[in-house]
């Protein structure tokens, strides 16, 4: 099948155009995070989440939850928190009402690091959006993107 052929539908065009679009973006803030922070996409994915938590009810996220967030499997989120816990970028410690239960919070200098990368990754999305503006095909999509911006 070539890109010509009409059973690429609309919709898988469509499809194609999102999946060209995340690719780019996320390329694009990789860069700037491992240039500027050493900090990789998921890893600052992974701090972001994490540094949202709060000690109320419902507060902490379990490994699950995280994983889902940061769109990784439950193994491959467990590495990431293992490497940025090496790092001294998160800590983990037990459920203070079930034994069994794990939870991981970003120490200091993780939050440190995390404010220091924010708007390294804001510029980069910035960035990315706009260099994907120009191309028509995925303009339609940078505009959708650009509509879910409730701080504008």
């Amino acid at each position: 099948m070539t890109a010509t052929d009409t059973a690429l539908t609309g919709l898988a065009q469509g499809w194609c155009a999102l999946s060209l679009l995340h690719s780019r973006i996320e390329a694009h803030i990789e860069r700037a995070l491992q240039s500027r922070h050493d900090l990789s996409v998921r890893e600052y994915s992974l701090l972001d989440v994490l540094s949202r938590q709060h000690d109320g009810d419902g507060g902490h996220l379990q490994m699950k939850q995280v994983a889902d967030a940061v769109v990784l499997s439950q193994s491959a989120t467990t590495r990431l928190v293992t490497r940025l816990e090496d790092r001294g970028l998160l800590a983990r410690y037990l459920c203070p009402t079930d034994r069994r239960g794990i939870y991981t919070n970003v120490s200091e200098a993780g939050l440190a690091l995390l404010t220091a990368a924010r708007p390294t990754n804001d510029t980069a999305l910035r960035e990315a959006l706009e260099q994907a503006a120009l191309d028509p095909d995925l303009a339609p999509l940078v505009t959708a993107v650009r509509s879910l911006d409730t701080t504008a």
